[in-house]
């Protein structure tokens, strides 16, 4: 598990699949005797569902295969555990993209299943739109392809259902986009107190903003060139990230020059340095660190960020932990947030983000995890959704339903009915008590 903070739980049997056959002979053996399923993609969702007591937990790590790219046509085909620095750097080379998450490790089972919060969300939309089809195996153990003309409910609810999806997905068919010619960002830091004001700007500005641009605020522990500067604030202080897709540099540099009218003095800043999606994964991945403990909970908010930044920064300065991150992505352009898709993944807002609580220490549990729900309670108020791919639904169940409309909650609750009737699968509650569920259907 990506997350180190290892709960209490565990399959009765782990079944390393090499293939869609052993998936298939897996899921009928469970049906014949009485356990349920569970799938573990990437193992990088925060709060851990592919690890629930009893049944049996279907690893596909080995399912890690480019399948094919078709450059003409823009499309390929992918197994489930490849990642998004994998997958960008494979297309990259033939002038090719696709809408991947930020952190590079993250595998395209979980990401897809989750709603895939992409890199030029606002141009290219979610990870979700971009697919055209999937290939997985069912309740039943049948190996079925979905898409929008082809068994469309197993489709539309893949898009978006996350960790109570009812199938085991072994295919994903893409639609790709041509490589953005110029990729360039600009990094501006600012003292910690003059978050909210900056934050202010930021989500007024942010209808005037190209929608090419990708805006995100940030709390992190200052670079050692600040450190000085920020000591007065226990080291933290306010990161602002645009990074522009465009098709010139010239383009970019113009969608990128509003920025530079943040009515706030940055302590530093470096403007429209041209960028690459391998340098934007070592960026991404930089903020969140591996074998560290987790505790995250990213949130929808129609809300001012700097009203974000104002409710957590009494907090902030008594974070534990110097590696923990706050961010809210500011969605830019005019029409934000968009119109609902066809598909199971459902909340869209003017800003996305939250506290991502990041420690090292066993020693620190206690602490950490007082303070990440300090931090949630103050922003409480402002969300109106939560993304389901990256926050805890294990330890707030409530949650799950709030990661939808209630029209889509009710359709996803009714093809879980539909389409695996004896609960094969475990859904989003099951198994994550003390005792075994063997038997829970």
């Amino acid at each position: 598990m990506w997350n180190r903070l290892i709960p209490d739980r565990a399959p009765q049997m782990i079944v390393k699949a090499a293939d869609e056959d052993d998936i298939i002979a897996t899921v009928k053996f469970a049906r014949a005797h009485g356990l349920k399923v569970v799938v573990r993609g990437g193992g990088h969702n925060w709060c851990q569902p592919s690890l629930r007591n009893g049944g049996i937990l279907i690893d596909l790590e080995s399912l890690n295969k480019i399948i094919s790219i078709d450059v003409e046509d823009r499309r390929a085909v992918i197994q489930p555990i490849l990642s998004n620095r994998e997958i960008q750097k494979a297309l990259n080379a033939h002038g090719l993209a696709f809408p991947t998450g930020h952190c590079p490790q993250v595998k395209a089972s979980g990401y897809f299943l989750g709603g895939g919060m992409a890199w030029n969300p606002t141009v290219w939309g979610y990870g979700t739109e971009s697919l055209d089809a999937i290939e997985l195996v069912t309740a039943q153990g049948a190996l079925i392809r979905a898409s929008e003309t082809e068994n469309a409910d197993f489709f539309w609810a893949a898009r978006g259902a996350g960790s109570g999806y009812f199938g085991v997905v072994t295919k994903y068919f893409l639609k790709l986009h041509a490589l953005p010619k110029a990729i360039h960002g600009s990094t501006y830091f600012y003292r910690l107190e003059d978050a909210p004001a900056v934050g202010t700007w930021l989500g007024t500005a942010a209808p005037r903003i190209a929608p090419s641009v990708e805006l995100t605020q940030f709390i992190v522990k200052a670079p050692p060139a600040l450190a000085e500067v920020a000591a007065g604030q226990n080291g933290w202080v306010c990161m602002v990230t645009a990074t522009a897709f465009e098709d010139s540099p010239e383009a970019a540099r113009r969608a990128l020059h509003p920025l530079d009218d943040v009515p706030v003095e940055p302590l530093s800043c470096s403007r429209a340095t041209p960028l690459d999606f391998e340098q934007l994964f070592d960026a991404s991945g930089a903020l969140f660190p591996e074998g560290v403990r987790s505790r995250v909970e990213a949130a929808y908010s129609n809300h001012s960020p700097g009203a974000l930044m104002a409710a957590i920064l009494p907090l902030w300065h008594s974070a534990p932990s110097a590696t923990s991150v706050f961010l809210s992505t500011i969605f830019c352009g005019p029409n934000v947030p968009g119109p609902q898709k066809n598909m199971a993944r459902s909340v869209s807002s003017k800003v996305y983000g939250g506290p991502w609580t990041m420690w090292h220490e066993a020693e620190a549990d206690q602490a950490n995890a007082a303070w990440h729900q300090a931090v949630i309670t103050a922003l409480k108020p402002f969300n109106v959704g939560y993304y389901i791919g990256e926050t805890n639904t294990v330890e707030q169940p409530d949650i799950v339903a709030q990661a939808f409309t209630p029209e889509k909650w009710q359709k996803l609750c009714g093809l879980r009915d539909r389409y695996d009737p004896d609960r094969v699968f475990f859904d989003y509650f099951d198994g994550l008590t003390a005792e075994p569920e063997r038997d829970a259907r």
